[in-house]
This record gives structure tokens, sequence and C-alpha cells, in this order.
């Protein structure tokens, strides 16, 4: 039985980062919808509905719900195959229904074999990303839509092209707003008595002196002064009549139509897979080392695509920025994620106007700093010292999640991880109590407890390399399973090249069944790929003879 969550228990830090993730989250909803060929308020719908209701129901106490950069690509799509956004919502709809079902077989239980060093080098690589595409941003240049984490553009451009563009429409305001932003916000995390002051965050702080600068500006009359372009655009309805407007819902009769169920499905599938890799992340980034519940989280994100699709929402994950957000501003229960999509509900209704004045540049400053936190010279290091095994696959996801994507590039330290795992058994499958011989040396060759097909070249390699008149010692005593192909392999030696080289073979615990010229040890019962390869070995009794050296 799950504990209870008080969710006003750490109100006080649960508002403040909510309402970080809030100002973080409002550009992203919108930026989101308008490359996804959506119309903008859908994003920030999402938003709300992410917020609220997935941040009610799922139990993780970190995660933050909303639009994902990873969905634009099948969204966009999709709505141009259709050529309807409601036709489009109606698959939305059916993406939530798959959702259901996936949390009700257990699916979020596969979030188990996703490995550590993978998920933080996908948090290491989109601290990159953030940064990379924030850069522009903070220059004043905003071709790029926030949010966007592809490293290849539309255009034929990338992001590395599209910053080296951005030093030739440096604007000095934005510059100068987002040097400010900057020095707030580090301030705010350094200096001691503003540290205390948890209820008015670094980035609340800086949000308003960068609005009040660009005033400043526009009041003066000054070349500084940033243009409406370059500012937050939430749409701003004026009367219920432009809520009904620009406010769309499903087409349900197009639940006929196979592509909808087609499309759902794929958004259900990416959409999950997302969300647990997020929740993977944000438990890790949890300070109290709090569990979250996955299969229940893919519940909670069903219904909040149910919600989102019938309310003229876009496809909603758990998403790795905003919750990394959450989680730097000091959130400490889903409370934080709640009070974020209350927010955005409150500044579609009352605030828009006031919204539409936050230079992006303010916000760039905000995320420069989530980004250099998820991706620290420190984090990077820790894994370089903990050896190739570990290292590799945490720089080959990082490397795969900025230059592809989130999915490919996990999916990429994945089987690197899978690689080194597989070189790293075929290493254990036997052991040497000596790591140099000479002829006439006795060598000891110490079988695993399991030796399959894939020790095989290992195993060969070894043997062929044993020098001549040597003598050889190999002990299968502790194995319990043994693979014909490395019977065959050792039988083979010993009848040939043991032979030719005069390599005295001696083996130990190995079962009389297998013919391998010692017929007295029978004695050791271990099981081999036999007549029984799935039962379980018997407890060995103690060795009662051992041939000889021949």
């Amino acid at each position: 039985m799950s504990k209870k969550i008080n969710l006003l228990a750490n109100l006080k830090s649960d508002f403040a980062s909510g309402l970080v993730v809030f100002l973080v989250a409002l550009p992203l909803c919108l930026g989101i919808a308008l490359a996804s060929g959506a119309p903008p308020l859908s994003g920030v719908i999402a938003g709300i509905v992410g917020g609220i209701v997935v941040g009610f129901l799922s139990n993780s106490h970190l995660s933050v719900s909303g639009p994902a950069a990873g969905l634009t690509a099948i969204v966009l799509v999709a709505i141009t195959d259709f050529g309807a956004f409601d036709i489009f919502l109606t698959a939305v709809v059916v993406a939530g229904f798959f959702q259901l079902v996936l949390g009700f077989v257990k699916a979020g239980s596969i979030s188990n074999y996703f490995p550590t060093n993978v998920i933080e080098g996908m948090l290491a690589g989109i601290g990159i990303i953030i940064i990379l595409k924030q850069i522009p941003h903070a220059l004043g240049y905003d071709t790029e839509f926030e949010g966007n984490e592809s490293f290849l553009q539309r255009d034929g451009s990338n992001t590395f092209s599209t910053i080296m563009g951005a030093f030739d429409y440096i604007q000095l305001g934005a510059v100068i707003i987002t040097v400010i932003s900057l020095a707030i916000l580090i301030s705010w995390e350094k200096i001691g008595f503003l540290k205390k002051m948890k209820l008015i965050p670094g980035a609340l702080v800086a949000v308003v002196v960068g609005v009040l600068l660009n005033e400043l500006f526009i009041a003066t009359g000054s070349s500084l002064a940033i243009s409406k372009e370059h500012l937050v655009s939430l749409p701003v309805p004026e009367t219920l009549a432009d809520f009904k407007n620009i406010v769309l819902f499903p087409d349900f009769t197009a639940l006929i139509n196979p592509q909808v169920w087609i499309t759902g499905a794929t958004i259900a599938i990416v959409a999950s897979v997302e969300t647990l890799l997020c929740i993977e992340a944000a438990d890790r980034m949890d300070v109290q080392k709090r569990y979250t519940n996955t299969n229940l989280e893919l519940k909670a994100q069903g219904i909040g695509n149910l919600v989102s699709g019938f309310l003229g929402g876009l496809p909603l994950t758990s998403v790795v920025v905003r919750t990394s957000t959450n989680a730097n501003a000091g959130a400490k229960s889903k409370m934080s994620t709640i009070i974020h999509g209350g927010l955005l509900f409150v500044s579609v209704l009352a605030i828009p106007f006031l919204l539409n004045r936050i230079p992006l540049a303010t916000l760039a400053a905000v995320l420069l700093l989530v980004g250099y936190k998820l991706a620290k010279p420190s984090t990077i290091k820790r894994f370089w010292v903990r050896g190739k095994y570990q290292f590799v696959p945490f720089i080959a996801t990082v490397l795969g999640v900025v230059f592809t994507d989130l999915l490919k590039g996990v999916l990429f330290g994945i089987v690197i991880s899978v690689i080194f795992i597989l070189r790293g058994n075929l290493k254990r499958a036997y052991n040497f109590r000596k790591e140099n011989y000479e002829s006439g040396d006795i060598i000891h060759i110490d079988l695993a407890q399991e030796v399959s097909f894939l020790n095989k070249a290992a195993i060969k390699s070894t043997l062929n390399n044993l020098p001549e008149n040597s003598k050889v010692i190999i002990n299968a005593s502790d194995t319990v399973y043994i693979a014909h192909d490395i019977l065959d392999l050792i039988k083979e030696f010993k009848m040939t090249r043991a032979k030719e080289d005069n390599i005295k073979v001696k083996l130990k615990g190995f079962k009389e069944a297998y013919d391998l010229e010692n017929t007295d040890e029978a004695a050791n019962k271990v099981f081999f790929e036999h007549e029984h390869p799935h039962q379980a070995t018997a407890k060995p009794e103690p060795e009662l003879a051992e041939s000889g050296l021949r």
C-alpha cells in the first residue's frame, strides 16, 4: 500500500519551484505547439493538463509533464496527413487509451532495465542541448522555436551553424538582459541571505528585472529595446467567444479511420518510453531517493492524454527539461507540478498581456543554468574515473542524444552497454592463476559458473597461445552450465595440439558422460547442455578423484 502524500507539507518550497517551472514551461509549450503545426493554445492546454491532472494522479515527486519536443515530428506529420486538427485530437485520445492499457499490463517495469550510466548520459546530453539551443536566444536571435532539441533543422542548418549565425544578429539589449539575469541567478545560489529567501526564487527576480529593463529601454526610446518577436507570445483572447474560436475538440467520427488508431499507438509508444526514461532520471535527481511506481505513471499519463485530447491539447509526456528545472528549484513534492499547471491556467485566463512582455533572453538565462547543472564537468569526470565500462556507454549516450534525439541516443547507449557487458562476460568465462607463462609451467584455467558459446573465441585463443611442454589444469568444479561448443573445443585441443606440442592436460570437475578421457571424474554432478539443459544443478559432492597428467 502506497504512502499517502501530504501535498501541503512543503508548500513554501513547492510554490517557489512551481513558479520557476511555470516560467520555463510557458514558452516551451508555445514553441512546441508552433513547431508541431498546431494552434499555440494547444501546447498550453497540454501543459495545464500535464501539471494538474497528471501531477495529481502520479506518485512521482519531481516529474513534470507537458508537450514534448520528441513528439513534434510525429504530430506535424499526423496533422498534415489528416488535414484537420480535430481528427488529430482523436488520435491523442486513442493514445491515452493505449497508455492506460500499458499501465494495466505493467509495461512500466521495463524502466528497471535502463542502465544508470545511460540515464546519466541522457541527462548530460539534454543539458548540453539546452546550453547550445539557448545561446542564440541569449544573443537575441530567436529564429528557432523554444523547446527545439533537434541537431539538424528542416532548412538544412544545424545547431552549430545556428549558433554561428546568431553572432551576425546580436542584439545588445538581449545580451545585457541575459548577463544581468545570469548574475542574479548565480548570486541567488551563492549568497547566503539570498539562498534563505526560498519563497522568492531567483528565476522570478531575473524575469521581473528583465521585463523592467526592457520596459525602460522602450520608454527611453533606446536602441537596446527588444522588439515583440523576441518576447513571449501567448494568445490574448478578450472574450469567452474568443476562447471558443481558438479551442478545438476531437472529431470522434474519425475513429473509423485506421490511420487514427495507428497514429494513436505510435504516440502512445513513443510518449511512454520518453516518460519512463524521464521518471528514471527524476528518481535519480530526487535527494530523498524516493521511487516512482512506473505502472501507475503510465496510467496517469494515459488519463492525461485522454483529457488533453478531449480539451484540444497536444499529446504529453514526462519531460526532462521541466523536471530538471523543478528539481534544481528545490521542489519537495508533486505539489510543485500541480502549482505550475495552475499558474499556466491562470496565465491564459488573466494575465497573457503581462506575460507577453517577458524577453526570451531572460528565460534563456534560466535554462542555461539548468543545462549547466545537468552537464556539469564533475559528472563527466565521475564516470571517467569509474573506468571504460561505465564511461564509454555514458559518453556514447551523451553524443547520441546531442547529435540525434533522446530516444535514438538512449538506444545507442544501451546497445554500447550490452556490448560491454557481453565483452566483460567473455573475459570472465575463466580465470588464470598466473598471467605470464613459460615452458614447463603448470597453468591453471578455472572455468566460470556459466560458460556459453559466446566464450568460445576467448577460450580458443587462450588454448592456442599455451606454450609448448607446459602442464595445464582446466577446472570445471564450480561450473553449472557449459555449452557443447566448449566441450568439443577442449576435446579437440587434447586430441590434437596438446599431443603435438607435448602439453599435458588435466581436467577437473568434468562429467564422465562428456567423454573427455578423464573417466574417473564422475563424482562432481555438473549439469551441461545435453539432455537436461534447463535443470538446476545439484550441490556438488566432494571430488573423489582426479585424473593424472598425461
